[in-house]
């Protein structure tokens, strides 16, 4: 499942089945995350979906032999989900953001943005782990809400180990971890131009934008990531051609 029409059907009915589960629109950094951290990779392999966000990984799949796959880009389902259910009239709820403003400043966008849209409450936690009293606090504060969709914009691989962890204590049917979503659509950081999404180099309008924030994720994982890939094409391609053979 990798495009964004069959991604909301799919959120949809898991809301309204009333299921618990969480999805995860994955990046480069956090595949390579999850090869280095047994949480991270707890946290992946732990989602009930997880979608392609970034181009690269698309292209990866299309050489392993996935060929329907598609990018489900974070920020893009956020504001295609929120179109429906601002027709729908399903809550949602926003966790994450640089600070309380940002976070009003996105609610105030994406009421802007979306008419009708439903949003039943929303927290930006501090940078650093809650309290025990805190996390209770955030718990009863997002049941309370009545919001079906929790969205959880704290950024990869922290927002995947939160959902593992909250998933069997929050009433809400779906949790979504959307990465920047949340900076993009609050209008604090710029996306990258289309061209440069559809041709992998979003990390680089990334990395010009916020050198001093991103440029040790990048310098880490780009080249841990090509090297991961390459091993694991040539491993593809000699179990291929064993296949053909017999």
């Amino acid at each position: 499942m990798s495009d964004y029409e069959r991604v909301i059907d799919w959120m949809e009915a898991t809301v309204q089945a009333d299921e618990r589960s969480y999805l995860t629109a994955a990046a480069v950094n956090l595949i390579m995350a999850a090869q280095e951290d047994p949480d991270a990779r707890a946290a992946v392999l732990g989602a009930t979906l997880a979608v392609p966000d970034g181009q690269p990984l698309v292209w990866a799949l299309h050489a392993l032999g996935h060929a329907h796959a598609t990018r489900v880009y974070g920020p893009d389902l956020m504001v295609r989900f929120c179109a429906r259910a601002a027709r729908s009239g399903t809550a949602i709820y926003l966790y994450g953001g640089r600070s309380p403003a940002a976070l009003a400043l996105l609610e105030q966008r994406l009421r802007e943005r979306f008419p009708g849209l439903q949003i039943a409450g929303g927290f930006s936690p501090p940078f650093r782990a809650l309290t025990r009293e805190e996390e209770e606090r955030t718990i009863a504060e997002i049941d309370s809400s009545g919001a079906a969709v929790v969205w959880v914009g704290t950024g990869q691989p922290k927002q995947e180990k939160w959902m593992l962890r909250m998933r069997p204590r929050l009433s809400a049917p779906l949790l979504v971890g959307v990465g920047a979503a949340f900076d993009f659509h609050a209008g604090l950081v710029p996306q990258a131009p289309r061209w440069m999404q559809r041709s992998g180099l979003e990390w680089a309008y990334r990395l010009l934008r916020e050198p001093r924030r991103l440029w040790r994720r990048y310098a880490r994982y780009n080249p841990r990531f090509i090297a991961g890939f390459l091993r694991q094409y040539v491993r593809h391609r000699r179990d291929h051609r064993g296949r053909s053979c017999k």
